[in-house]
């Protein structure tokens, strides 16, 4: 299991990076946009601040377009950069024409059957989105468990990274329900890391292990 951040802010790349166990970075147009830059400057910049993989997400969206931008990005960073494909018929063909030579997750998954369809075209991800999915149908934890599922029981070797999670409970649940990996804001994964318990305990320590005065 791996646990991604979800942000294309280099401050908090930065700072994640420094923490050690944070595997690598996922960006989408939404968030490029918000850092201000060219995309092409943010995702180099990433790339060199993150050792493992940078998920870069194309903003064409027509299917030839796609792939020349995902190629291009691709060229940026080869060993690290991971395409994020939007699940349509048209993009899964582009996905099965990049996957051969470039790593590819498909995103924007709502179903197992898409998932099915973008593990056959060679996925190495498939990405639900698991809060938005919630939000709308009160089913996001049962798709990230029927996803799984599937994938399982086809023998696929494509791996269910589970996003858009707004809390630690929906983080959890996902896990539980067979999600390999998450990606995550910032702020989250502070919270995860984060007990009033474990805080009271460790003031507890500090306090045993003060040196008495007098």
């Amino acid at each position: 299991m791996a646990v991604y951040l979800d942000s294309a802010q280099v401050d908090e790349v930065r700072e994640a990076m420094s923490w050690g166990f944070v595997t690598g970075v996922t960006t989408n147009p939404k968030l490029i946009a918000e850092a201000g830059r060219p995309a092409e400057e943010v995702i180099a910049e990433i790339c060199r601040l993150c050792p493992g993989p940078v998920f870069y997400q194309p903003s064409a969206s027509e299917p030839d377009a796609l792939e020349e931008e995902g190629r291009r990005f691709s060229a940026l960073s080869p060993a690290q950069i991971v395409l994020k494909i939007p699940v349509s018929l048209e993009n899964l063909a582009v996905l099965a024409r990049l996957a051969p030579q470039v790593p590819c997750a498909a995103t924007a998954v709502f179903s197992p059957a898409q998932a099915y369809l973008a593990a056959q075209a060679g996925a190495r991800y498939v990405i639900p989105y698991v809060s938005r999915m919630g939000r709308y149908t009160g089913r996001g934890i049962p798709l990230v468990a029927e996803i799984a599922t599937v994938l399982r029981a086809a023998g696929s070797r494509t791996e269910l990274l589970a996003a858009s999670l707004r809390s630690v409970e929906e983080v959890v649940a996902s896990l539980s329900a067979g999600a390999h990996h998450v990606t995550l804001p910032l702020a989250l994964i502070r919270e995860m890391a984060a007990h009033p318990l474990s805080e009271q305990a460790i003031a507890e320590f500090a306090r045993i292990a003060r040196p008495s005065s007098g």
